[in-house]
């Protein structure tokens, strides 16, 4: 089958062309009704002013011969019969023989009643009925009968006219729709092949294939938008699998080797129980800090993953952030600092206490544990405020140290990312990436921002809107 001839079957079945058929034959429906419309008052209005001439010239005519008897009446009748145009007359006698007038035959029957009706007629000196109008006879004195009318030629003109225009108008809307129908289609058409073909590509393993976006903002392009949006997670996500992978290979292998190393020393050289017990107890303190790493590497994928989300309750942020506080006020004690607290109350949100909890703790650990290192006989204080602004509440931890550049505050966010200052001491730099994964969790975010000196993260997360009585 040639392209040519799959093209029309596709865009025949298109949502696009189907659209475009019903919106013409809805038009045309609305033609058809608009000029029914036109020609039924049109015909109606000239029927209208027919009877109206027919009984002003009926009114006329009976005060004639009321006047001037029958043959003033016959002389007027018959001139103007001889004049051109539509008007009908007939003067006969009570016999029903015609005596003046321009009409020549009339259906049996109509000049016996008086009233007004629609014939169909003969000029005079013809002998068919082939015409038509509306008449009305009147009975004077004496059994003779006035008949006046009008022919209805003209109407049937008009009906004409009417019917030619509304033939054409639904050729041209036909022809129009049609070709409005098939540019519209094509358009819609070859951009959503367009998005067929970048689909394929990413299918075919392009992640970073993205669908084009035209820019008129109709839906197709609000569905390039949120697809975009989409494809950009799901490559963060891949990213964030491969660094995983990556760092979980470096990062790991030493404490791996270590174990093991660790392990082969106990079995080799331990020349008593005790020692051998020694062993053993690091072997285990080793393998607690890797079940504690693939702990918190499961944590952030199922936060990231969105299991987390059941079970989510209101509560208050400004209990969490003191509770965390008093929890590591004597761990900065022992660090040699001071942990100080600014809170406001009825601070709202709606999410998980123990998660946001734990990223709190991870924020306020961090900052004990590294933002501490100044000169001097006492380190600066870290400090825990909990505030609203405007519909956001922000829980943010800051500290006095050596803070972090600005060029790696984004990547720090990541899983294993440890800065060199960092390496001396403990941990594995999984602290803000579960903190980060609960802010998103809770439709937030982690901010890095300058303490002057030193490092403030805020963890910024939506404000419970509270109910109204």
């Amino acid at each position: 089958m040639t392209p040519q001839s799959s093209f029309l079957p596709k865009l025949i079945r298109t949502t696009a062309f189907r659209l475009s058929f019903a919106y013409l034959l809805t038009f045309a429906v609305f033609a058809f009704v608009i000029l029914g419309y036109v020609a039924w008052n049109a015909t109606k209005v000239l029927d209208g002013q027919i009877v109206d001439t027919i009984e002003a010239e009926i009114t006329g005519l009976a005060e004639q011969y009321r006047l001037a008897g029958i043959r003033r009446l016959v002389a007027i009748v018959d001139r103007r019969s001889r004049q051109p145009g539509a008007s009908l007359y007939l003067v006969t006698n009570f016999q029903g023989e015609r005596i003046a007038g321009n009409i020549g035959s009339l259906p049996p029957g109509t000049l016996d009643d008086a009233g007004q009706r629609e014939i169909a007629y003969g000029r005079a000196e013809e002998e068919t009925r082939d015409h038509s109008a509306i008449v009305r006879v009147f009975v004077l004195p004496g059994g003779f009968r006035l008949l006046v009318g009008r022919d209805v030629d003209e109407r049937a003109r008009i009906r004409d006219i009417i019917g030619r225009a509304f033939g054409l108008s639904l050729l041209l809307i036909g022809v129009l729709g049609c070709l409005g129908g098939w540019f519209v289609t094509r358009r819609v058409l070859k951009r959503v092949d367009d998005m067929t073909a970048t689909t394929e590509t990413i299918m075919a393993g392009d992640l970073n294939g993205r669908l084009q976006i035209a820019g008129t903002g109709d839906e197709l392009d609000r569905l390039a938008q949120h697809l975009n949006a989409m494809l950009d997670r799901i490559g963060e996500l891949m990213t964030g699998l491969t660094e995983v992978s990556n760092n979980i290979a470096h990062d790991l292998k030493t404490p791996l080797t270590r174990l093991r190393n660790r392990a082969d020393e106990a079995l080799r050289g331990a020349r008593s129980d005790d020692e051998l017990r020694a062993s053993l107890d690091a072997v285990i303190e080793e393998s607690d800090n890797l079940i504690r790493v693939f702990n918190a590497l499961l944590m952030i994928a199922r936060l990231e993953a969105g299991h987390q989300s059941e079970g989510m309750a209101d509560f208050d942020a400004a209990e969490v952030a003191r509770g965390v506080a008093d929890l590591y006020e004597p761990v900065a004690e022992e660090a040699g600092t001071e942990l100080q607290l600014e809170v406001e109350p009825g601070l709202s949100v709606h999410g998980s206490r123990e998660l946001l909890g734990q990223a709190v703790a991870n924020l306020v650990d961090n900052a004990i544990k590294y933002g501490t290192e100044t000169a001097g006989a006492r380190p600066a204080p870290v400090t825990v405020r909990a505030r609203r602004d405007k519909d956001t509440v922000i829980i943010a931890v800051g500290d006095r140290g050596p803070g972090i550049p600005v060029d790696d505050r984004d990547r720090v966010l990541g899983r294993f990312v440890r800065l060199e200052q960092a390496r001396t001491r403990p941990g594995f730099g999984l602290g803000l990436s579960i903190a980060a994964a609960v802010a998103r969790l809770h439709g937030g975010a982690l901010k890095l921002n300058d303490n002057e000196p030193g490092l403030e993260v805020q963890l910024c997360v939506p404000l419970r809107p509270v109910a109204s009585a």
